[in-house]
């Protein structure tokens, strides 16, 4: 049997769960029934097959089930009648307690097909419980000197039951000296009060009992009763008496535990034991005993449970005080629970927009909401930003509030903010909640490459091996990423003529300059070119820079000896008179260098002398001149070679040889020098010859001054030079030599140097500067 039963019972769970699952397909109806409570078992409550519209012979054939909340088996169904009856007796305020109305629920299912219906059983409440007092016995205490209507405050009664048939009102057997009043609380409970109507003799009766009886609104009407024991007093004339009936204070939510929010204080007239008073907490609920607590002797309320103004905010005491004699006076303390500003501002962030690009403006960049669980000033929020930061805060709703940017944002001078929202309310003190969002700002293409330098100046040696790394050019952009990604290159050069594609290369990833062949110092001294810097943002932006480069000179040009010239066929011979002083200038070298600077730094030496001391060569001009009188003994012929070098590292030199011949004076003929005068005739018919090519050498040299002149001042105008015919065979590349302010020569200056050819003798005419005012201009530049 036992198994059975678990097996019907596991069939109809498996059944329940087929019908919860394909509820789908049955068809839900609901029903409304009511049964009074404390009927008996099998109190027929419907008829289900008439209800539902079924036969009877259906509900076994479908297999018709009733089914209850938790399986409780308050129904029983016959099968055979269609049914529905009580299968134990029900009891509304064990099923419901205080709750009115009381429905069960209880469902029919029906198999074959399958098929739900809901319905509800309403629990009515009977009669069946009366009132009851917690004491069956009250103990009162009246001075005979109580006036009439003076009234006692009893305890009440409670019924379980509800409705009509809960406790309605209170009685007492009539008598001549008491009557009983019903109050209602504001919670709806109802209590008794007596009454007296007549004044007391103690002497007369000094005991009282009176039965107090509590009555319900049931049919029949049920009761309960209570003993009422009355002890009539002395001469107790004055009851206790409060300075206040009403006390209405206000105490912080956050004061401390067993602080004293009030002291209550009532007067007694009498004295002795009917003076002394006792304050006690009158109908007071559960929630104040375990908030306040009061001193039966000083009245002091005291708190012993922490306030919170957010859940009560209001609290109504009644406080009764008692004479030894059984007198009483009532009062009622109103506790105002004052708001005190103990919860801080709290900010809910619902969205951040980072990063924002730089050039954003009125962009949003965080939503966010403030709350505040205070009240009043207490609960009055302001929010804020600090000034020095380019955003702004929006309201959007109600405490809602959008970060919004309030200009363009510049990425190159900040790229990060911290935001620090200050959350502050209006209470005292004031409480502030801080909330900090990082925003970043991405970069936008708005900054052009920029060269560290405006113009850059290489230096660069001539005679440099190809390929050489003469410097580098460098530029930076203030933006990221690709933005800064720099590109360079060589641009356009203003002079067509410069073949800068020649001359110069450019890393485009590093800004490195190579030469591609070998620069010439005297061909090109310097030369200016443009890079561009190009970035790889969209637009691309880009920025210039010149670069000058200055050619530097080596030491690679020999001086060149202008006088005396050293490719003729027969040398140049100078002529000194024996009565010469010492430091007669016999002649002087010139001599030019290619190079410049130290490189061209010209210094003269006499390296060898047919007459050692008789001749010196000053260092830095090169003039020749006697070191010390002449005298007979020395000898008429002399050959002088003079080192011409320059100041280079290394240096280079050239040497020219000097012809000397020492006449008497310069009237006697100038003969060529014979190799060797054998004896005094001849050394005479050469002095004749001297005399007589003096003679001629200075007439020719009179005419070619003047002709010179005359052909200079014809072709002045379009500054060209004299036309001095060159001596055959020469190597001198013309008439014109630009030393450049080169040498030992203090500015620039183009040498005019006129050879006069006769008879296989070549001598030096003049020498004289030709300053053309472009070399003068092109040597300042230089």
């Amino acid at each position: 049997m036992k198994a059975r039963g678990e097996r019907f019972l596991r069939q109809r769970q498996v059944l329940l769960l087929f019908v919860f699952l394909g509820g789908f397909l049955a068809v839900s109806e609901s029903g409304r029934y009511s049964v009074a409570e404390e009927q008996e078992r099998g109190f027929l409550i419907a008829n289900l097959a008439k209800d539902l519209g079924l036969r009877v012979g259906e509900l076994a054939a479908r297999r018709a089930q009733v089914e209850s909340k938790g399986n409780k088996r308050h129904f029983q169904f016959n099968y055979q009648t269609g049914d529905l009856l009580l299968n134990e007796k029900l009891d509304r305020e064990e099923l419901c307690g205080p709750t009115e109305p009381c429905i069960l629920y209880f469902q029919v299912l029906l198999q074959n097909p399958l098929q739900l219906f809901t319905n509800e059983l309403q629990v009515t409440d009977v009669n069946d419980h009366s009132p009851i007092f917690l004491e069956n016995e009250m103990q009162l205490k009246i001075l005979e000197s109580s006036p009439p209507g003076t009234t006692f405050p009893l305890e009440n009664a409670e019924d379980l039951d509800v409705g009509r048939n809960s406790l309605q009102n209170y009685t007492v057997i009539p008598n001549s000296h008491f009557h009983v009043l019903t109050r209602n609380r504001r919670d709806g409970r109802k209590y008794p009060e007596l009454v007296l109507d007549k004044a007391l003799d103690r002497e007369e009766l000094p005991e009282l009992s009176l039965t107090l009886t509590a009555l319900d609104g049931g049919s029949p009407p049920r009761s309960g009763t209570a003993q009422i024991n009355i002890l009539v007093l002395d001469i107790n004339d004055n009851a206790p008496e409060f300075a206040q009936s009403l006390y209405e204070v206000q105490i912080l939510e956050n004061s401390p535990l067993n602080s004293v929010i009030v002291t209550v204080s009532a007067t007694d007239l009498d004295t002795g034991n009917f003076g002394t008073i006792a304050y006690a907490l009158s109908h007071a609920s559960e929630e104040i005993r375990k908030t306040f607590q009061l001193n039966p002797v000083t009245g002091d309320i005291q708190l012993v449970k922490y306030l919170n103004f957010e859940a009560i905010n209001t609290y109504e005491v009644d406080i009764e005080a008692k004479d030894g004699g059984g007198l009483s006076g009532k009062s009622t303390v109103i506790i105002q629970v004052v708001d005190v500003n103990d919860n801080p501002p709290e900010l809910t962030l619902s969205s951040v927009n980072s990063p924002i690009p730089e050039n954003s403006l009125d962009t949003a960049v965080a939503i966010f909401r403030i709350s505040d669980l205070d009240s009043g000033d207490n609960g009055r929020m302001m929010c804020s930003i600090p000034e020095d930061l380019p955003f702004v805060l929006k309201p959007s709703a109600e405490n809602f509030y959008t970060l919004v940017s309030k200009g363009a944002l510049d990425r190159e001078k900040r790229a990060q903010y911290n935001v620090t929202i200050t959350v502050t309310d209006l209470g005292t003190p004031r409480l502030k909640t801080q909330h900090n969002i990082t925003v970043w700002v991405s970069d936008v293409n708005d900054n052009a490459p920029t060269f560290t330098q405006s113009s850059y100046t290489l230096f660069v040696r001539e005679n440099n091996s190809p390929v050489l790394h003469m410097g580098s050019v460098s530029a930076t952009d203030r933006d990221s990423g690709t933005n800064a990604q720099i590109t360079y290159s060589l641009l356009p050069p203003q002079d067509p003529h410069l073949p800068l594609d020649s001359l110069i290369s450019i890393n485009a990833d590093n800004g490195h300059l190579f030469a591609l062949r070998s620069l010439d110092y005297e061909a090109l001294r310097a030369f200016e070119f443009r890079v561009g810097a190009t970035d790889a943002g969209s637009p691309a932006l880009s920025s210039e820079a010149l670069v000058r480069v200055v050619v530097g000179d080596d030491n690679d040009n020999s001086p060149f000896v202008l006088y005396p010239l050293q490719n003729g066929s027969a040398p140049c011979t100078e002529l000194v008179p024996r009565a010469a002083e010492a430091g007669y200038l016999v002649t002087k070298v010139v001599a030019v260098d290619g190079d410049s600077g130290q490189n061209a730094w010209l210094s003269y030496q006499l390296l060898k002398a047919t007459e050692p001391g008789l001749f010196s060569v000053w260092a830095h001009n090169g003039e020749v001149r006697t070191a010390r009188l002449l005298s007979e003994r020395d000898t008429v012929k002399h050959r002088l070679l003079v080192l011409v070098k320059d100041n280079g590292e290394p240096p280079m030199s050239a040497t020219v040889t000097l012809h000397v011949l020492l006449v008497d004076g310069f009237s006697q003929p100038y003969l060529p020098l014979p190799e060797m005068a054998p004896d005094e005739a001849q050394a005479d018919l050469l002095t004749v010859y001297l005399v007589i090519a003096l003679a001629s050498v200075s007439s020719l040299f009179l005419f070619s001054v003047l002709l010179f002149l005359a052909v200079w001042l014809y072709r002045r105008n379009r500054a060209a030079l004299v036309d001095c015919n060159p001596v055959p065979d020469s190597n001198f590349p013309g008439h014109l030599v630009d030393v450049r302010g080169t040498g030992t020569l203090s500015q620039s200056y183009q040498y005019e140097v006129c050879l006069m050819g006769a008879s296989g003798i070549k001598q030096f005419k003049f020498l004289k500067p030709v300053i053309p005012s472009g070399l003068v201009q092109d040597t300042e530049q230089y």
